[in-house]
């Protein structure tokens, strides 16, 4: 037993390490300055990363903001749509069921590329190329399939009973909503919208080719960064793309999940 306990310890500190490891060496990455190799340790420490991040001349920030913009649209949508498909395909039986759930997973089955291409074409005839409005609408292809699954199976998980119950009492649709399936599926809400705002947030090539390189997202700036070999900078823009998405969590926390919920689950 005393063997068995000290296995799990090492195991757990191993997973903490190497999680923990890589975000502890950007944070030492984004506050370097002169760092010659092979010293271990940086000789001097730096802000200039995060005075180059938040300089209005280097868009920085304001991508950062077109980013979020974007993400929370995306996840209202997103949302929105994922609601009535997740209910009708986890309650109800139609003609083809199984055909649409394979119809829901075919943009995570074919390449993203040759999806995108093909888009574009329409998107230019359509006006919607190059447009803001066209990339929110092209980050719906990679996050719905997720989306509506997740819902799929919350309403599975849910059932009818509860609506039901509300009907008898003399409830109309949208008390039931507000007051009855919201509350309960909402810890559904909170992770498909958690998944849907990362996978909005960090899209660089659906945004690239349908924004023409006129949206300018934060991972249009992040992805050259870690490839360009420079570190602090990627640090810096690393750090702060973790530290969005994790406010953007706690956020979607306080809106959806109930006080009750909060005292029995842990999401972060």
């Amino acid at each position: 037993m005393f063997k068995k306990n000290i296995y799990r310890k090492i195991i757990l500190y191993a997973l903490i390490f190497l999680f923990a490891f890589p975000l502890l060496l950007l944070l030492v990455w984004a506050f370097s300055g002169r760092w010659p190799w092979p010293n271990l340790i940086a000789e001097s420490f730096s802000l200039e990363g995060w005075r180059y991040f938040i300089d209005p001349a280097n868009g920085a920030v304001e991508s950062l903001a077109t980013s979020v913009i974007i993400g929370v649209a995306v996840t209202f949508i997103t949302l929105l749509i994922s609601i009535p498909a997740g209910k009708a395909m986890g309650l109800y039986d139609f003609p083809g069921k199984g055909a649409v759930k394979i119809l829901v997973l075919a943009p995570l089955i074919v390449p993203p590329l040759a999806v995108t291409m093909g888009i574009h074409i329409n998107f230019m005839l359509l006006g919607l190329a190059d447009k803001f409005i066209g990339v929110i609408l092209v980050h719906l292809i990679p996050t719905l399939p997720y989306s509506i699954r997740i819902m799929t199976h919350t309403f599975e998980g849910l059932g009818d009973k509860f609506e039901a119950q509300a009907r008898v009492l003399g409830a109309g649709p949208l008390q039931r909503f507000i007051h009855i399936t919201l509350p309960l599926i909402s810890p559904g809400l909170f992770s498909a919208g958690i998944l849907v705002f990362i996978i909005s947030f960090s899209q660089y090539l659906l945004t690239f080719l349908i924004g023409g390189g006129r949206i300018i997202t934060f991972t249009m700036l992040l992805f050259p960064l870690v490839n360009s070999g420079d570190r602090m900078l990627a640090a810096v823009y690393s750090l702060v793309f973790i530290a969005a998405a994790l406010i953007f969590t706690l956020l979607m926390e306080r809106v959806l999940v109930n006080p009750a919920e909060k005292r029995d689950h842990f999401y972060i």
